[in-house]
């Protein structure tokens, strides 16, 4: 399988998927083939050329740090004779091992930077073993495709019975050992997702993503935010911290963190966002990366598997709101949240929220969702915002 670029190939991978998904979107619907996306490229080559800096979009503010942060986690290949971009997978410890009897560990924990990530998905994409799965799904043959979490491999059955099972929605898989209906027709950036979630076992979880983007902007402004918030961490003086941060850090009442009322007026990008669960502690962050208060839309980005096939991973999100309301709450039921929430498998049963907005709503008797800013980057940020000038 090929990769794009000689030196940072994910950044290419980000500009290659919007602008010809864009350009061409009947096209690269399941994945252009090599020759029509190679003639769509050329065509669009000055059009490339400017979408390759986040700054020709975002100007060089904190908007553009964490458009970086997110362009890094998409990487362009060529896999089955088409070309396709691959989004950073969402990865969770223990995520699917609740009957798996045995550990389901994520390699580097679901916070590892992305280009450990990608160099260990280069290696996985070139084994004979996904070879192999690549053939399967381009047999022209229907199948039920198995994977088991626990010895990280995948299995076939053309068996009747169980394909029409899956046809009609009957799914009999289990957390561990999800179920894919495979028409033959080819491999999908969708399976790809399947097998380095399944077999790979690697990715981002929600908070790895949103401390990748966050140390993005104090890099940017000058600031190694591992060794700025470590002790907080409380991550050993040698160690990388990003492997010590979780969701709970966010939610605590450390004095890194700011809690920020939740109307859009106070709202700031590299703000993250908190969905609470059930037990009212915080189950999964997000952050802000733009908050356009002309057209009233907010854009923020995530790492979550409870979503569209398509978008499970890193992905970005919309909320759309009046900019003559800015002191709306986010809580208010007349946003409109554009992310759906859907199971990560299909079949699998589907998270009991419809949307994201409904999520951050949930769990009042705890307060719901809420906005937090960490006050170790206030100084990095005013000193993006005064070089951008």
């Amino acid at each position: 399988m090929i990769g794009t670029g000689p030196e940072k190939p994910h950044l290419a991978a980000a500009r290659l998927l919007a602008l010809l998904m864009l350009c061409f979107p009947a096209a690269f619907a399941a994945g252009g083939s090599v020759d029509s996306a190679s003639t769509s490229a050329e065509v669009e080559a000055t059009a490339l050329d400017d979408f390759a800096d986040p700054s020709e979009l975002w100007g060089r503010g904190v908007e553009s740090a964490l458009e970086a942060a997110f362009r890094e986690c998409f990487k362009t290949y060529i896999i089955g004779g088409k070309i396709m971009t691959l989004r950073m997978p969402f990865g969770e410890n223990n995520e699917r091992a609740e009957l798996a009897e045995a550990e389901l560990e994520i390699r580097g924990g679901g916070k590892a930077d992305p280009d450990l990530l990608w160099t260990e998905i280069d290696l996985l994409l070139e084994t004979d073993d996904f070879r192999a799965y690549v053939d399967m799904l381009s047999d022209g043959r229907e199948k039920v495709v198995a994977f088991d979490m626990t010895t990280r491999s995948w299995t076939t059955t053309r068996d009747l019975f169980h394909v029409a099972r899956m046809k009609a929605g009957s799914y009999q898989g289990l957390p561990h050992r999800p179920l894919v209906l495979s028409l033959g027709k080819g491999v999908a950036s969708t399976d790809v997702y399947n097998y380095l979630y399944c077999v790979g076992a690697l990715g981002m979880d929600c908070s790895g993503f949103v401390w990748h983007a966050l140390s993005t902007v104090a890099d940017m402004g000058g600031l190694d935010l591992g060794k700025a918030l470590g002790r907080s961490l409380r991550a050993p003086r040698s160690a990388n911290a990003s492997l010590y941060v979780g969701t709970w850090y966010f939610d605590s009442k450390r004095k890194e963190l700011l809690t920020v009322k939740d109307e859009i007026r106070n709202l700031r990008p590299a703000d993250v966002l908190l969905f609470r669960g059930s037990d009212g502690s915080a189950a999964h962050s997000a952050i802000i990366q733009s908050i356009d208060r002309t057209t009233g839309v907010i854009r923020y980005l995530q790492s979550t598997d409870e979503a569209p096939l398509e978008e499970r991973g890193v992905h970005e999100s919309f909320i759309r709101f009046d900019p003559a309301q800015p002191q709306t709450s986010l809580k208010d039921p007349s946003l409109v949240w554009s992310q759906k929430r859907l199971s990560p498998f299909s079949g699998e049963r589907a998270s009991e929220f419809t949307d994201d907005g409904a999520r951050f709503r949930a769990f009042s008797e705890f307060g719901g969702g809420k906005v937090v800013r960490l006050s170790a980057l206030a100084k990095p940020i005013e000193k993006i915002r005064t070089s951008a000038r």
